[in-house]
């Protein structure tokens, strides 16, 4: 992103979030969160719907145009000009580009326009036709603006938050709040206006997750975190499925994958499941303002116990799970399917998960997901067991060992688990990179009987006083590393670089040596430690030298405490 354009997010965001947050104390902090994003839905929606609607105008004015109207046809401009507005109108103008089709009711300058109207006014809704509209509330003008968008979009339907009336919030602070979000310029000179909005969206869904501090974490996952699991996988085509979505940040940096890399979004599809139903709406709400054709299933669900997706084989499996959830068992029979590699234990799901993604995981998919470092190594309750069954079935493929802080909800070290169904290798057409040279697409290379452990632990720089996150070029070097180990040959700046172990950061290790190491996938076993630079100075004489060097120290230490106790005994202080 151009420096201008990052400056002019900027500037959005803090403008916005301090606007807004002076009307938080008047709304309860676990509602806030949903009354802002949800208008902030209803002024993007209505903002692109608007925009396109002015494309329509000046089709329909272009006499040249297939679609043009002509003047000469009408006895009266008055006459033209109605048709020019009943034209408008035609909802296949805009469902052909993928715009939700916005009634006059729901537009934002209707809200904007009626918001400060007094109880049993009267307002005039032209919808192609004219239709009164009887105020009530500006609460509930916002609900049923919201009622009618869901009406009018069925892939909507049960997404929308309509209780903005159901709050009691003061009519003052929603107006407040309307007059703030109207300020939100979705329209600049080289970002579009789904760029503009998404960023807003996903900036108000971080700074919630600070906010709410460990609850926020249940619908966010750190953009960078998120952001290299895609660089890795590099999903380009084919189904992506996230059966712990929350907030729906992975199909969101899919998205911008795809799009930086010059493929086309429609070339894959979305699937995923949130059990929390706030969440869920969040998730649904977070697609659609990009544009993403998504299957979340009809209603929040439990994976574990209502699987919405039974049939689904993903290309693409990545998830960042409740650490350690407990619990998770209600309603699931232990000879469930999914269990192919052992029972998890009841009381902790980190390898009900798994499990849970690798079942849905198509022949030839490749999967991601966070968990906490302990499922690196525990040996309790059967953990150990599917650990040594998952390892003897060659389907991990490489283990990331991650710093601490990178978390706004937990302190708990986590790692980052990349599981294959085969790692025969071959020629990967779906995954080729389209901007690539021709012949220097990916070539995946037979990596049977080998895992690649990568110890990231030192990389990332602290954000803030609490927070660690990873630059590019932290991802890069991540990235780069796997697809080295993982190709033949990549498609990168460094062209057609092979892999090579590095002491202290990286190790292709075979099942013969983690077998060794009892089945334990901690990187930090596997890596060794940093090489240090040979200075040349042979190790006899550098130990003689700082063994001197050590003792001189010691002697000018007994000189000065000596030389203290002197003083404050002249002060008239016994030491």
């Amino acid at each position: 992103m151009k420096q201008e354009e990052q400056q002019f997010l900027n500037d959005l965001d803090k403008k916005l979030w301090n606007a807004a947050d002076r009307l938080r104390s008047n709304v309860d902090a676990a509602e806030y969160k949903h009354v802002v994003l949800g208008l902030i839905f209803l002024k993007y929606v209505s903002d692109a719907f608007d925009e396109r609607r002015q494309e329509v105008e000046d089709m329909l004015r272009d006499e040249d145009h297939d679609y043009g109207v002509l003047r000469a046809n009408y006895d009266s401009d008055e006459e033209y000009e109605q048709t020019i507005r009943e034209e408008q109108e035609i909802r296949d103008y805009y469902t052909e580009k993928n715009v939700f089709w916005v009634p006059a009711l729901a537009r934002w300058k209707t809200l904007r326009d009626n918001a400060n109207l007094s109880p049993g006014s009267k307002i005039t809704i032209t919808n192609g036709k004219k239709e009164e509209y009887e105020f009530r509330s500006v609460a509930k003008l916002i609900d049923d603006a919201l009622e009618a968008i869901e009406k009018e979009n069925p892939r909507l339907k049960g997404v929308l938050d309509k209780r903005y009336a159901q709050r009691h919030i003061d009519a003052s602070v929603l107006i407040g709040l309307i007059n703030h979000i109207s300020e939100i310029p979705f329209q600049h000179k080289s970002l579009g206006a789904k760029d503009i909005l998404g960023h807003v969206y996903e900036y108000f869904l971080g700074e919630f997750a600070l906010a709410e501090g460990k609850k926020g974490g249940q619908y966010f996952t750190p953009k960078s975190i998120v952001g290299l699991i895609v660089e890795m996988l590099q999903p380009y085509k084919g189904r992506v499925y996230d059966p712990a979505m929350g907030s729906g940040g992975f199909f969101v940096q899919s998205e911008k994958f795809i799009e930086q890399h010059g493929g086309k979004l429609g070339n894959i599809s979305v699937y995923g499941q949130e059990s929390n139903p706030t969440t869920w709406r969040l998730a649904a709400m977070n697609m659609a303002i990009r544009g993403i054709d998504f299957n979340f299933g009809n209603e929040p669900a439990n994976s574990f116990s209502s699987d919405k997706h039974p049939d689904l084989r993903a290309d693409f499996v990545m998830a960042n799970p409740p650490f350690n959830m407990k619990e998770w068992n209600s309603g699931v029979k232990e000879d469930d399917p999914r269990w192919q590699y052992g029972t998890p234990p009841a009381n902790n799901a980190n390898f009900a998960w798994m499990q849970h993604m690798l079942y849905h995981l198509a022949p030839n998919g490749s999967m991601a997901l966070l968990l906490a470092n302990g499922s690196m190594s525990s040996n309790t309750n059967n953990e150990g067991e599917i650990r040594k069954n998952l390892i003897e079935a060659d389907r991990v493929e490489c283990m990331v060992a991650l710093p601490g802080q990178l978390f706004t909800n937990t302190q708990i070290p986590a790692c980052i688990w990349f599981l294959a169904r085969t790692k025969q290798g071959g020629k990967q057409k779906e995954l080729a990179d389209p901007n690539s040279d021709k012949g220097n697409n990916p070539v995946l290379r037979d990596r049977s009987g080998e895992v690649l452990f990568i110890d990231a632990r030192s990389l990332g720089y602290m954000k803030d006083r609490i927070l660690r996150d990873f630059s590019e070029d932290d991802i890069r070097k991540i990235a780069d590393t796997f697809h080295a180990w993982r190709n033949d040959v990549i498609a990168s700046e460094a062209k057609q670089s092979l892999y090579e172990d590095i002491p202290g950061f990286c190790k292709s290790a075979t099942l013969d040596e983690i077998k060794k190491h009892d089945y334990v996938l901690t990187p930090g076993r596997y890596v060794g430690a940093v090489e240090e630079e040979d200075d040349g100075e042979p190790f006899a004489d550098k130990m003689q030298r700082l063994t001197t060097q050590l003792k001189e120290q010691f002697e000018q230490s007994d000189t000065l405490e000596a030389e203290i106790k002197k003083n404050l005994a002249g002060l008239g202080y016994e030491v």
